[in-house]
């Protein structure tokens, strides 16, 4: 017995310093954290001509601007939305605000300084701060990002089949080309909402992870939530160059483009979005018309999100903090 009481006593020194480093190793993560943050952002301004953005902005006529700011609003608030499914899959219970706010800030700082920075640290900083474990953090993400891809595949693929753009004549893939592409993503989502009606709420195990695939009738909200968050991005840009090309045309630009950003890992695409609306629709367009338009597009829909996501993630930070505190006592 006495041994045993020497050993207890030797290992509550140990137990005493070891908890006493884990406070000051998560203070330092989480202000290298936000180092890392305001980095990105103060290198992402700096790549921005200023002048230039608020001269294209006011090269549009008004009634347009405020036509594309708000489907942008609409599209940040459908977004915002994606994380609730995740919270109806998962069962957890963080209020309707708060998981909103979550992926609105997550989204926002997901398209200006990429995805890892945005839709995932962001997810796990604010969620495991609200209280949800890295397993439930980590099956919301999943399925909102297979929220978003899934419509994507809908969108793109209808875009593709039924309305294939003309494309420049030195590439390699024509109109037939993007039809067979269009038809192949469509098969794609069907076969999903195929398996989530022949699944029912089955969990697949990918790499020690959980995968859950949602009832038939969870499958369709993710179908019109995305596909209509994808459209309303389109009708952006297309408001922006004041409906000087078919609807459908922008759209299918604009999807072209996202792909392009994840496959170069560009945060924001800066550079890439440009770059393929002027090779695809230049022709068509003045190019400077063009880059006016997607000037002012990343005025509004990427940049004008991230100041107001940035004062609500400090608002969410301090909230977070409070409820810890709370709990704790």
């Amino acid at each position: 017995m006495a041994g045993t009481g020497s050993a207890m006593g030797a290992m509550e020194p140990q137990a005493h310093r070891a908890h006493g480093w884990w406070p000051w190793a998560k203070r330092i993560a989480a202000w290298l954290f936000f180092a890392v943050v305001i980095y990105l952002i103060v290198q992402q301004a700096r790549t921005i001509d200023w002048s230039d953005v608020l001269d294209s902005v006011r090269a549009i006529p008004l009634p347009m601007l405020l036509a594309a700011l708000l489907l942008a609003i609409g599209s940040h608030a459908l977004y915002s939305t994606y994380d609730l499914l995740g919270r109806r899959m998962t069962g957890h219970k963080l209020g309707t605000g708060t998981v909103m706010g979550v992926t609105f800030i997550s989204y926002a700082f997901n398209l200006n300084l990429g995805a890892l920075v945005g839709g995932v640290a962001f997810r796990y900083r604010l969620y495991s701060r609200l209280g949800l474990d890295n397993n439930t953090i980590t099956r919301v993400l999943g399925f909102s990002m297979l929220t978003n891809w899934f419509g994507y595949f809908v969108v793109a693929g209808a875009a593709f089949c039924f309305w294939p753009m003309g494309l420049p004549p030195d590439w390699k893939i024509d109109s037939g080309g993007l039809r067979l592409l269009g038809a192949a993503l469509l098969l794609a989502g069907v076969a999903y909402l195929a398996l989530c009606a022949i699944a029912r709420e089955h969990t697949w195990r990918i790499r020690n992870q959980e995968l859950d695939t949602p009832p038939l009738r969870i499958a369709l909200l993710q179908l019109v939530m995305s596909c209509g968050n994808w459209c309303l991005m389109g009708g952006v840009i297309w408001f922006l160059v004041q409906q000087q090309l078919p609807y459908p045309t922008v759209l299918a630009v604009l999807l072209v483009a996202a792909v392009a950003g994840v496959i170069t890992h560009v945060p924001g695409g800066l550079g890439v979005l440009e770059a393929v609306f002027i090779a695809l629709l230049s022709h068509r367009v003045p190019q400077e018309k063009l880059l006016g338009a997607l000037l002012a597009y990343r005025a509004i829909y990427y940049l004008l999100p991230l100041i107001v996501a940035s004062l609500f993630y400090v608002v969410t930070e301090l909230r977070a903090k409070r409820l810890r505190k709370r709990l704790a006592g």
